[in-house]
């Protein structure tokens, strides 16, 4: 399937399956970018953000996207701004739950991408996260709502000085990064990577057992033993790991 039969606007709430949901709420984003580099993809990390509290949960979800464009003074005023076809607060109140809204500023940090009480309401309403490759307003009200929220810098001044929103649910360039509707976003205390819908399954599959042989790895280096041979995994290694997990992952006392 080319890009030009590749549906854009589709219902991917039921893509997602709980099972691979779970799995990727286990795995690390650099689990997951070395998965996607195995394949081939070299830029799916969303490079200069950060998470917006250090106690957050982790983030899982499909993208629902919103893409700014520079404001123009006679068009982005706050009386347009209230309007309730306004896209940016369309976006809040049509964002499906489970989804991450994924916000294109273009970089910008010269005004806002959402406020406490946008995430409030997308908390409400059952919203798994918000990225934006700008920045927020009212972060510590943000942090309050326990909503999974990424920025690149905190952007107080209001939305309409700097952004016009222009697209929703189209594809966006993120942090530099392509993010098409329905793509996967996960989210931990390091950032977040985007995960190609139709790789989502077995990205997770391949990320948790990574996540496992790592856990064997760690008890042998705590014990002393160079990573050579160890890490990243040999075949002989992996023999090793696979007698673990079929012993039922004891502690080293006990294989000793």
């Amino acid at each position: 399937m080319n890009l030009r039969e590749q549906p854009i606007h589709s219902d991917v709430a039921t893509v997602l399956s709980p099972a691979t949901r779970e799995k990727l709420s286990q795995v690390g984003t650099a689990n997951i970018a070395n998965s996607l580099l195995r394949r081939g993809f070299r830029n799916a990390y969303l490079l200069g953000l950060h998470p917006v509290s250090g106690m957050q949960e982790s983030m899982v979800g499909p993208a629902y996207t919103l893409r700014f464009m520079p404001a123009r003074e006679d068009i982005d005023t706050m009386a347009n701004y209230g309007r309730d076809d306004n896209l940016h607060r369309r976006a809040v109140e049509e964002c499906p739950p489970g989804h991450v809204l994924v916000i294109d500023t273009g970089g910008c940090v010269r005004s806002a991408a959402a406020g406490d009480l946008m995430a409030l309401r997308m908390r409400q309403r059952g919203v798994a996260g918000v990225v934006t490759d700008g920045g927020f307003r009212d972060t510590p009200g943000i942090r309050a709502t326990n909503l999974p929220a990424y920025q690149r810098q905190a952007a107080p001044p209001a939305t309409p000085i700097a952004m016009h929103p222009v697209e929703l649910n189209g594809p966006v360039g993120c942090a530099d990064v392509a993010v098409y509707p329905g793509d996967v976003l996960v989210g931990d205390a390091e950032g977040v990577v985007v995960i190609p819908l139709h790789l989502v399954d077995e990205i997770a599959q391949e990320a948790l057992e990574a996540v496992d042989y790592e856990r064997f790895a760690a008890l042998h280096i705590s014990r002393g033993r160079p990573i050579f041979g160890l890490f990243p995994a040999t075949p002989e290694s992996r023999k090793e790991y696979d007698g673990w997990v079929a012993a039922g992952r004891p502690s080293l006392e006990v294989l000793q």
